[in-house]
């Protein structure tokens, strides 16, 4: 485990290779945190863990090889008790109380932004910073508090949580990529805020673009689903 005065080394676990990079770029910018490496499997990440120091698990619960609990569970067995970030797009509260009992203190949704990720490892890097005896039940609910957040996960302003959904189901059900007039049209909304949902992807790490040249005019951008290996 680091110690006082030391940033807090952070693997990160995520077989798709552009959201790895973002997860390791969003890290990187925290201050008081420090990337260590990225995992594109479970069994990646355990050879990672054997050969080097690490706090943190920025765990992505949906790998190739095994499922992200099962991984922690199997980590635990083997004596690591490398604390657990889950990142996931599955809402089974079911699954979010098993991971309790394993080192999950936090899960993130996907997609997600730098702003939510960085609430979620500076809450952590508080509660880390916990010690000594308690005074008394006030004292150890404050520092459990500090994992939580206050409410549900900002997105930036304009944003809303059902219209991120909706362009995001438009865009993994399109093969050949979507330009904003097409997810505008899709989705139901103007192709300006058609554009400001797809960027938000884009920098979140879960999509791509790149320009499609017509005969005539500007090329226009095209977005793509950041699909996995």
């Amino acid at each position: 485990m680091s110690t006082a005065g030391q940033p807090i080394r952070v693997l990160v676990v995520e077989d798709d290779p552009v959201a790895a990079d973002a997860h390791v770029m969003y890290v990187g910018r925290v201050p008081g945190f420090v990337a260590v490496g990225k995992a594109h499997t479970g069994a990646e990440a355990r050879r990672m863990l054997d050969r080097t120091p690490v706090d943190l698990l920025l765990l992505d619960l949906h790998l190739p090889d095994v499922h992200g609990l099962q991984l922690a569970r199997s980590l635990r067995a083997a004596g690591h008790h490398t604390d657990v970030i889950a990142v996931t797009s599955a809402r089974d509260l079911t699954m979010v109380r098993e991971g309790v009992s394993l080192g999950v203190v936090q899960y993130v949704l996907k997609p997600f932004t730098f702003a939510t990720l960085r609430d979620r490892l500076v809450r952590y890097a508080e509660f880390r910073g916990t010690a000594g005896e308690a005074s008394g039940q006030d004292e150890v609910d404050r520092a459990l508090a500090t994992l939580r957040a206050p409410g549900p996960a900002a997105l930036p302003k304009g944003l809303s949580g059902p219209t991120l959904e909706r362009v995001t189901g438009a865009l993994r059900g399109s093969a050949e990529g979507l330009t904003a007039a097409g997810v505008a049209e899709a989705v139901g909304i103007s192709r300006i805020t058609a554009r400001r949902y797809l960027e938000h992807l884009v920098d979140a790490g879960r999509a791509g673009r790149s320009p499609q040249y017509g005969q005539v005019g500007r090329p226009e951008l095209v977005y793509r689903w950041a699909r996995r290996r």
